[in-house]
């Protein structure tokens, strides 16, 4: 035990001391926050930018009130200039586009002879924004032509939001289900992300102590299998010491854009700064504030933690035989797909099945998987999931991390001597029979 102590202690001194770790931890999070803002503020800067849009009407359908301008498109009849003086007007610079309406009585033909000239390619909002407009106009003239109030069937729209209640009496709305997606969804591809980025860590160690040579003096003092498990928990160790940081970072990135924005959360307490922030928002930060402090955000902070252990030990383990067995990074890519096959199909099943049903059998299956679970289940945790459940899928992930590290141990025995051959599965097999 005194050794696996120092193996730890010594992986996990490298990682934190390295250059690129400590730039990585305290740069990632301003890059993080410098990218969302540079996103933001070109989003905010393509919003600015005014298209003018000329069109020519000569079905007599459309009127002003048809094409409303707005802030990023604005619209002008060229009705009386002609279609070919109009085009001529955007191939000229002059306009950005131009919206032809022929003369057609059928309503269902003239649907589908509208046509956009332009001499770039327009965006999908754009055309998406042309065709509702259209699509409106055209339905309320063919509504007028059967005789019906336009201004009655107006009056009886009406929206319903229907309260989503479990037998507990737990309240839920469609904004709390899509913060649930979008927590769940973040911390599954972190982990992901995670597994990938110190799993090939691991490997990459294991490799240039192997071609260093180094690795022949180690295992003179130290079993194989406790070099390969003190690599595994020092660049977790590592990886938790990060996301701490990095959750530090944030906070405190948070607290200075507070203050920087003129946002005191501390003086947040009286009725009328409430309804300002509600105004503001369209009255629904509040009720974001809520629905984030009903998830259960201890709950998935463990798990994330044990998820994260479990999952990154499991691969860890792969990963580090991986690179017992071949002498150089070059030689992985052959071993490499099969490892991350279930990291990929882990998010997609993710994506794919929790979101539209979080309890479905291919959901609930794929979150006991153990090469899948880690990231299934945080994507599921958030909806609610029993005790037994996940009772189940942590036993397993336990279980067959612990097969998975004499697994890899005895190809890491066997491979960390190996030089001047490409290995193959054939000698995988074999160096498990060792």
């Amino acid at each position: 035990m005194g050794k696996l102590k120092l193996i730890v202690k010594r992986e996990f001194n490298a990682k934190v001391k390295n250059k690129s770790f400590i730039m990585m931890t305290f740069l990632s999070p301003l890059i993080m926050v410098g990218m969302g803002a540079l996103v933001f503020f070109l989003m905010k800067k393509n919003d600015e930018k005014v298209k003018n849009i000329i069109y020519v009407d000569n079905s007599q359908l459309f009127s002003d009130d048809s094409f409303k301008s707005t802030k990023t498109v604005k619209y002008i009849d060229y009705t009386d200039q002609g279609i070919e003086s109009s085009k001529k007007k955007v191939e000229d610079g002059e306009f950005d586009g131009v919206l032809f309406i022929p003369k057609i009585d059928s309503l269902e033909v003239l649907a589908g002879s509208i046509e956009y000239y332009s001499k770039e390619t327009p965006g999908l909002s754009i055309m998406d924004n042309i065709e509702g407009k259209i699509e409106r106009k055209l339905r309320n003239v063919k509504l007028t032509n059967f005789g019906m109030d336009l201004e009655k069937i107006k009056a009886s729209r009406i929206s319903a939001e229907i309260k989503m209640i479990n037998f507990s009496g737990e309240e839920s709305s469609k904004l709390n289900n899509g913060l649930k997606i979008g927590v769940g969804a973040i911390a599954g591809y972190l982990l992901m992300m995670f597994v990938m980025i110190y799993g090939t860590s691991v490997m990459r160690s294991v490799i240039e102590e192997k071609t260093s040579r180094i690795i022949e003096i180690i295992v003179s003092s130290v079993k194989p299998f406790q070099l390969m498990l003190g690599k595994i928990i020092g660049n977790a160790s590592a990886g938790l010491l990060q996301f701490f940081i990095w959750g530090v970072l944030l906070l405190i990135i948070s607290i200075v854009a507070s203050a920087v924005f003129g946002v005191d959360m501390s003086e947040m307490q009286s009725a009328e700064q409430l309804e300002t922030m509600k105004q503001a928002s369209g009255g629904k930060m509040e009720l974001i504030i809520q629905e984030i402090l009903r998830l259960p955000l201890l709950k998935l902070f463990v798990l994330f933690i044990f998820y994260f252990l479990g999952g990154f030990m499991l691969y860890s383990s792969l990963f580090a035989a991986v690179g017992a067995a071949v002498d150089n990074e070059t030689d992985t890519q052959q071993f490499m797909l099969p490892i991350m096959l279930p990291l990929i199909l882990g998010v997609y099943v993710g994506f794919a099945t929790v979101i539209n049903d979080p309890h479905g059998p291919i959901s609930t299956i794929f979150s006991y998987i153990p090469f899948t679970s880690p990231i299934v289940m945080l994507m599921r945790v958030p909806f609610g999931v029993s005790w037994y459940e996940l009772a189940i899928s942590m036993a397993l992930l336990l279980l067959t991390f612990t097969f998975m590290v004499w697994f890899a141990a005895k190809i890491y025995r066997v491979g960390i001597l190996m030089y001047g051959k490409k290995p193959t599965y054939k000698d995988l097999y074999k160096w498990l029979k060792y």
